[in-house]
C-alpha cells in the first residue's frame, strides 16, 4: 500500500484498515468511526476548494460537482491507485466475498485513512493528501459540468431535422444510499433511446446520456 503518508501513531492506521467484519469477529474497534470523520473532512475540503476556484458557480452546481468528485467510484479508483485493498483487514466472511475489490469498501477505506491522517497530523496535511489523490477526479467532474452536452445534442437534431421535437430524458433507475445515489437516465428522441448515462445526480446522468448519444452520432 502506497498512501503517501507516514503515520506517527501506527495504531490509527491499523484501525483505519480494520473492516467491521474483522472487528465483529475479534471484538475490537472497526474503522467506521474514522469513516464518519473522514467523510466530513472530505466534504468540507472539496467544498472549500470549489467555492474558491469557481466563484461564478451557484450552490446547486457546486453541490453536483462535489458529489461527482467524492462519489463511490472516484474514491474507489483513488484507493486502487494506492493499492489499499491489499492492506484492508477483513473477517472470514468478507474475505471470502472478495471485499478487497469492492468499490464500496475501497471508497469507505479512503475516508477512514483520511480520518486517521487528520487525527495523526492536522487539517492542512489532510487537505494536501486529498488534493494529491483526488484532484484529477475533481477536475474531470468540473469539465463534464462545464460542457453542456444536452444543448449540443438538441442543437444537432434541430439542424438536421429542421423541426421542433426535443430530446427527452427519462429516469430508468435510482440506486445507492441517500448520501451517494446513482441515477441512470435514458435520452429519447423520436420515440427511440439514443443514449444512456449514469451520474451522482439526475442532471449529471442526463448530461452523460446526451454525451453518449453525441459519441454514437460522431462514430457514424
Amino acid at each position: 500500500m502506497e498512501i503517501g503518508y507516514t503515520f506517527q501513531n501506527k495504531s490509527l492506521l491499523n484501525t483505519a484498515l480494520t473492516h467491521i467484519s474483522l472487528a465483529n469477529e475479534k471484538e475490537i474497534e472497526s474503522n467506521q468511526r474514522l469513516e464518519f470523520l473522514g467523510d466530513s473532512i472530505l466534504s468540507f475540503v472539496v467544498a472549500e476548494y470549489l467555492y474558491h476556484k469557481y466563484p461564478a458557480f451557484d450552490e446547486g452546481r457546486l453541490t453536483e460537482i462535489r458529489a461527482a468528485s467524492v462519489c463511490e467510484k472516484s474514491l474507489a479508483e483513488a484507493s486502487r491507485k494506492m493499492n489499499v485493498g491489499e492492506s484492508i483487514k477483513f473477517g472470514k466472511s468478507e474475505k471470502v466475498c472478495g471485499g478487497k475489490d469492492k468499490d464500496s469498501i475501497l471508497a469507505d477505506t479512503f475516508e477512514t485513512i483520511l480520518g486517521a491522517i487528520y487525527l495523526d497530523s492536522d487539517i492542512e496535511t489532510a487537505r494536501k493528501w486529498i488534493m494529491e489523490h483526488l484532484i484529477d477526479q475533481i477536475d474531470l467532474a468540473t469539465a463534464l459540468d462545464l460542457r453542456n452536452y444536452k444543448s449540443e445534442i438538441q442543437s444537432y437534431f434541430q439542424k438536421r431535422d429542421k423541426g421542433t421535437e426535443v430530446v427527452g430524458y427519462r429516469l430508468k433507475e435510482r440506486k445507492g444510499p441517500d448520501h451517494c445515489p446513482v441515477f441512470t437516465v435514458e435520452a429519447v428522441y423520436g420515440g427511440k433511446v439514443i443514449g444512456s448515462g449514469t451520474g451522482s445526480s439526475r442532471k449529471r446522468a442526463e448530461q452523460e446520456a446526451a454525451k453518449k448519444a453525441l459519441l454514437k452520432i460522431k462514430k457514424r
